[in-house]
């Protein structure tokens, strides 16, 4: 079993989550994060640490956000390794909780 990020990080990409992760399983991208699913030991640390709700274990994830673990593993195997806390964008609270944010993933 692994992590998933989901569509709410997308434009909010808070980094709370990578420093406590004990693998370093956490890739970064212009404007979301991803979970190596195979670095992924799932050891829960990383989904309280995000303050938008946007890590979700693989059994729990929603039936809308199912495509979510396959382009984590995607991404991941192209976006270099993040593991310390960076500043998010400056308007990522204006941009948690907003639906419907897949077409404003930049690869």
């Amino acid at each position: 079993m692994t992590f998933v990020v989901t569509e709410n990080c997308i434009k909010c990409k808070y980094t709370d989550c990578v420093e406590v992760c004990p693998v370093d399983c956490f890739h970064e991208g212009p404007n979301f994060l991803a979970i190596d699913p195979e670095e992924c030991i799932d050891c829960t640390l990383c989904e309280p640490e995000c303050p938008v709700e946007a890590i979700v274990s693989e059994d729990d994830l929603p039936e809308d956000q199912a495509d979510f673990l396959q382009l984590n593993a995607e991404l991941a195997a192209e976006w270099p390794v993040i593991t310390e806390v960076k500043k998010p964008p400056e308007d990522a609270d204006e941009w948690a909780d907003k639906p419907n944010k897949r077409e404003l993933l930049e690869r």
